[in-house]
Formats: C-alpha cells, sequence, structure tokens
C-alpha cells in the first residue's frame, strides 16, 4: 500500500487509447434531462410513502432538509466537475485531491450507491407495473414480484426493466438520452396531472399533528421513526444530479454543460418535490399511503379519481426506466473508469466501435439484477444512500482543499460562500448517516472494510503496473 497517497493526473482525451475514449455526444439539455430523470422519480412516486411512514405529515420537512443537504453538494459538485472534467464522478475528484486510497474507498461507496439505486428504482417500478397490470386485468401472481424477505420467491418485473435498460446503454450514451429527455416530459406531465387533481381535495386536518414521531431519529433498531430519519431514506430522491458528473468526458462542452445541467435539475426537482408531497398529504391522511409500493396512484384512487391512478400508474411504468437509465449510467462510467486506472481488471475498461462500455455495461446488469430480484425496496434505499453521503462528504472537502491549495485556478463555475455551503455540506451528510437504520451503519462499514481488504491486496499493486504500462508507451 506504499502508492496510497498517489494522486491521479487527468490526462486529456486525445491523449487516451482509443479504446478508452468515451464519444462527446451531450450537450446541456441532455444533462439536464439526465439529472431530472434521476431525481425525479422513485423518490417521489414511491419513497413518499416510505417517508411519511417514519415522520408522518413532516415528511414534507424531510424533504425541505435532504433537499437543502443535497443543494449544498449540488453547488460543490458544480464547481469541482468543471475543475476536473473527467468520467468517475466523486471517485475521480478523490483520486485528484486526496490520492488513491481514499478514491478507492469512495470508489466503492459508489459503486454501493449506484447499484443499490439501480436495483431500488426497479423495484419501485415493479410496484408500479404490477399495479397497473392488476388495474386492467392482468396481474401477476405475489410470488413473481416481491423477494423472499416479502414472502415471494424472486421480483421478475425489476429484473427485466433492468435488462432493458442495459440494452438502451449498450446502444449508445446519446441514443439513450434522447429517449431519456422523452420519457422525462412524460414523467413531469404525469406529476402536473397528480397535483391538478390532488389538490382540489385539500384537506389541512391532514396535517395534524404536524410531527407524530418528533425530530431526531427514535425508536428501536429497524424500526426507527422521526423527520431525520425519514430524511435520512428519501435523501435517496435527491441526489440524482450526480449521475452527470459521470458524464463529463461525454459532454460537448463540459466547462459549461456540467454546472447548467447540475444546478439546473437541481432547481428544478426541489420545486417538484415540495408541491407533490404538500398535495399528497393534503390529499388523504398519511397513514393510509404509508409504506405503499405506489403511493400516489394509490392516493388518486382513494379520492375516487381511477381514471387518473390508472394513468399515473401508467406513466410510471413508462417514465420510472428514466432513473434506472440515469444511475445505470452513472454506475457503468463509474465502473469503467475505475478499471481504467488498473483498480479493477482493465479488460472491463474496453468501449465499442459505438464508444461504449459494453463489459462493463453487462457486469452491471448482472449485479443489480441479483439484488433487485431478491431485496425489498426501503432496505436498499438505506443502503444505497450511505455510499452516497460519502461520496458527497468527499467533493464538499475536495472543494474546499482546492479552495486553499489552488486559490488562483481558473473555476468555470464558482459556488458562492464556498465555507458555509462546503461545511454545511459536510456536517448535513454526517447527521444524515447517523440517522441511517443501525443495519445500514454496520453494512456500510463492514463494505468498507471489505474494501480496504481489497485494495491491499489486489487493487494497489494493479493500479502501480497500470501507471507504469502507461508512464513505458
Amino acid at each position: 500500500m506504499k502508492n496510497w497517497n498517489v494522486r491521479k493526473a487527468i490526462v486529456a482525451r486525445d491523449d487516451m487509447p482509443e479504446h478508452h475514449r468515451l464519444a462527446r455526444t451531450l450537450g446541456w439539455p441532455h444533462l439536464v434531462a439526465l439529472g431530472v430523470g434521476a431525481i425525479v422519480g422513485t423518490g417521489i412516486l414511491t419513497l413518499i410513502g416510505v417517508g411519511a411512514a417514519k415522520a408522518g405529515p413532516a415528511v414534507i420537512l424531510s424533504f425541505a432538509i435532504a433537499g437543502v443537504i443535497c443543494a449544498c453538494a449540488a453547488l460543490a459538485y458544480a464547481e469541482v466537475a468543471t475543475m476536473i472534467p473527467a468520467s468517475g464522478s466523486a471517485y475521480t475528484y478523490s483520486y485528484v485531491v486526496f490520492g488513491e486510497l481514499i478514491a478507492w474507498m469512495i470508489g466503492v461507496a459508489l459503486i454501493l450507491e449506484y447499484s443499490l439505486v439501480v436495483s431500488a428504482v426497479a423495484v419501485g417500478w415493479s410496484g408500479y407495473a404490477a399495479g397497473f397490470l392488476q388495474s386492467v386485468g392482468f396481474g401477476l401472481p405475489s410470488d413473481l414480484i416481491n423477494g423472499p424477505e416479502l414472502g415471494g420467491i424472486v421480483n421478475l418485473p425489476a429484473i427485466f426493466i433492468i435488462v432493458v435498460v442495459a440494452g438502451l446503454l449498450i446502444a449508445g450514451a446519446r441514443e439513450s438520452a434522447t429517449l431519456n429527455a422523452i420519457l422525462v416530459v412524460i414523467k413531469l406531465a404525469a406529476l402536473a396531472l397528480f397535483l391538478a387533481v390532488a389538490f382540489p381535495v385539500f384537506d389541512a386536518a391532514n396535517f395534524h399533528p404536524f410531527m407524530p414521531f418528533g425530530f431526531p431519529r427514535s425508536g428501536p433498531a429497524g424500526s426507527e421513526v422521526g423527520v431525520m430519519a425519514a430524511a435520512a431514506i428519501i435523501f435517496f430522491a435527491f441526489y440524482g444530479f450526480d449521475a452527470i458528473a459521470t458524464a463529463a468526458e461525454e459532454a460537448k462542452n463540459p466547462d459549461r454543460d456540467l454546472a447548467i445541467g447540475i444546478v439546473g435539475s437541481m432547481v428544478v426537482c426541489v420545486i417538484i418535490y415540495m408541491a407533490v408531497a404538500a398535495a399528497a398529504i393534503g390529499a388523504l391522511g398519511y397513514d393510509r399511503f404509508a409504506n405503499s409500493p405506489e403511493p400516489l396512484a394509490l392516493i388518486l384512487r382513494e379520492i375516487g379519481q381511477g381514471w387518473a391512478a390508472r394513468i399515473l400508474g401508467a406513466s410510471a411504468v413508462i417514465a420510472l426506466p428514466t432513473v434506472i437509465l440515469a444511475f445505470f449510467f452513472g454506475q457503468s462510467r463509474i465502473f469503467f473508469t475505475v478499471a481504467r486506472d488498473g483498480l479493477l481488471p482493465a479488460s472491463l475498461a474496453r468501449v465499442s466501435a459505438r464508444g461504449t462500455p459494453v463489459r462493463i455495461t453487462i457486469f452491471t446488469a448482472i449485479v443489480v439484477s441479483i439484488i433487485a430480484g431478491l431485496v425489498p425496496l426501503a432496505t436498499i434505499a438505506a443502503l444505497a444512500n450511505a455510499g452516497t453521503l460519502a461520496a458527497f462528504v468527499a467533493v464538499c472537502a475536495a472543494m474546499l482543499v482546492l479552495r486553499v491549495r489552488e486559490p488562483n485556478r481558473e473555476r468555470k463555475f464558482r459556488t458562492p460562500l464556498p465555507w458555509v455551503i462546503g461545511i454545511g455540506g459536510i456536517l448535513g451528510c454526517l447527521y444524515l448517516f447517523i440517522s441511517l437504520p443501525v443495519r445500514t451503519q454496520t453494512f456500510f462499514l463492514a463494505a468498507q472494510a471489505i474494501g480496504l481488504v481489497l485494495y491491499a491486496i489486489y487493487g494497489s499493486r494493479a493500479a502501480a503496473k497500470a501507471r507504469a504500462a502507461v508512464a513505458n508507451g
């Protein structure tokens, strides 16, 4: 582990071997759509029920807290991403700023995050797909839409949608991004329909008592409640913007497009989330849709608007794959970049003639399909959040370190009040981490310990060999 503090130098695209170059095909509209597609999805369509079960009507406050913390991280991402316009997101930034060991640990956290997010969204999509099919008379057996922990055998629809999205990504990044933009419009139209139908039956009495479980995390392990317990889970709903950072090498004009994509998508999504959460609770008491796999569709049915529920369910079935696509895209790029640096087998870092990393995409599909097929949504979301919080802390810290280490370096985007934003993001993420379920914290720390062992016995030497190979031409 003698090279643990070696820092990565960013290699210009033209200096990379041809088989390591990702095609530059994405403009800022693609990136904004990628971010909105990733952020607006399972979090608001599915996890609002999980959050309501933990916080009651104060889930709105949970959304606000998670959104503010994510906004701090998003501003830090925008500054660092434009300074280091390379694929790999927080992993690459950590490699450049802190060194190889920290980068590897953040890489483990990101792989954990993205694998679990794709799996969680696939499970969320399965809930809406099963509900929609049931509403039109084609219900699936419960054994085939639930994993073993929920009394089933395997979540077959979740595996199916992962395979479909993997095929799209193998076809090409631009083609996938264009389809993503179309589906994002459908998804936003469905949420607009929900607001139009739910707000007319708004009942302020549904907000009393506002905070039935208190503010801090409380309750027995495995059944934690409170505003912060909910925020720690539904934090999952906000962080799709970091998928944009993984597309840095495929952006046509990264200096401009990355900042627009990251900040723009966050602003749009915070507004959408607050409006939908308020309309949902105002339309129906939280205890009647808490923990539902399709809470918004359930609300519409309960208020006598079955036609709108069917439209929303169909839209979710059509458009939730945008979230899977965005995070699957990010996951494959993280794997690709780590492999290109030699910390994973280099054979995984080859791109096809279309400029897409086919091998790593297939490998990712296998991993996330296993998770999605067997593990329930709430468990996956909590585990995913732990990895994301670690990555966000690393990016906020990287922004502050670069401000001290290289104060005069050109910054295409400058975070306002950087020390307030950076330290606020770090402390906020740490507070969310300690608000996660104890089992989640234990699993995350165990994964990091395993990652440290793998680095010691494999990663360090493999990365040194990869650097030597590059140096020798």
